[in-house]
């Protein structure tokens, strides 16, 4: 059997850039160039637009891990993507390529990995998330600016992810944040119901009183956000750098214009900065 150390996300491709775009008088703008100089929905503003009074009064700021607390481009969920493909080979003793297909199927209709694979085949989450998570942080370079800017903030801050607790403090440590943090509200604290499902974040704004008309939550997935939005919080979507769209499964960007989104950015760092 496969042994394990904890976790669950997101799966990855990456790419570097920013959040400004350059054009030029003599070439025809790349199609990054042409999405940028498109005006944003109604309603969604990026970094630049962002000014420090549109977050007075936010006194609790919720933050996913993966892909969002670290970018995209680290590929540090490339890792835990592998691992979980050869969890599910093996556990439902499947070829590579099959087992690829049923860990996406999950993905999509349980909002992880493990909650199909515990509804769907009983299997034990310790095991899961302790296999998935053995991987290497050092692929994520620590991030002191960013830490700066997150200890700025006014009021409480805390990692709300799919994944573990281990997980979650061995990548913030990695990055050099994990003592800006409140808490992490991890999968095992939400009794193992992922995001997006509505009794997860009822679970953790009670557990932390928070109020959600004085709280704002940063996410990848732009899915997650739909309940945090309903619910009355300011919600950003993180993007991979130069708003890149040819990563992970076709599905994840569903949603990504949709009227929950207040902003989108593809540099935490410099969002946050925009508020101080």
């Amino acid at each position: 059997m496969i042994g394990i150390q904890r976790g669950i996300s997101r799966i990855v491709l990456f790419f570097a850039s920013s959040d400004v775009y350059h054009q030029t008088m003599l070439q025809k703008p790349t199609k990054a160039e042409q999405r940028n100089q498109t005006p944003t929905e109604p309603g969604i503003r990026k970094t630049a637009e962002v000014r420090p009074g549109d977050f007075a009064g936010i006194r609790d700021w919720v933050f996913d891990l993966d892909n969002t607390l670290y970018p995209r481009h680290t590929n540090l969920f490339s890792q835990i993507d592998q691992r979980m493909t050869a969890f599910v080979a093996e556990f439902l003793q499947l070829p590579k390529d099959e087992a690829r297909i049923v860990q996406k199927d999950f993905y999509r209709r349980h909002g992880t990995t493990l909650r199909g694979l515990m509804l769907e085949h009983a299997v034990d989450p310790d095991t899961f998330l302790q296999f998935v998570h053995d991987i290497d942080y050092s692929w994520i370079d620590p991030d002191p600016a960013l830490g700066e800017v997150i200890a700025a903030l006014p009021g409480r801050k805390f990692i709300f992810t799919n994944g573990d607790r281990n997980h979650a403090e061995r990548a913030a440590r990695q990055l050099g944040i994990l003592d800006h943090f409140e808490d992490i509200f991890d999968l095992v604290a939400a009794d193992l119901v992922p995001k997006p499902a509505a009794e997860t974040y009822d679970k953790f704004l009670g557990l932390h009183r928070v109020d959600a008309a004085h709280a704002a939550m940063f996410e990848d997935l732009a899915r997650n956000l739909e309940v945090p939005k309903k619910l009355g919080m300011r919600t950003i979507l993180i993007v991979p750098t130069n708003f890149e769209d040819t990563f992970g499964d076709v599905w994840e960007h569903e949603g990504r214009e949709g009227d929950h989104i207040d902003y989108v950015t593809d540099d935490l760092g410099t969002f946050l900065r925009h508020l101080g």
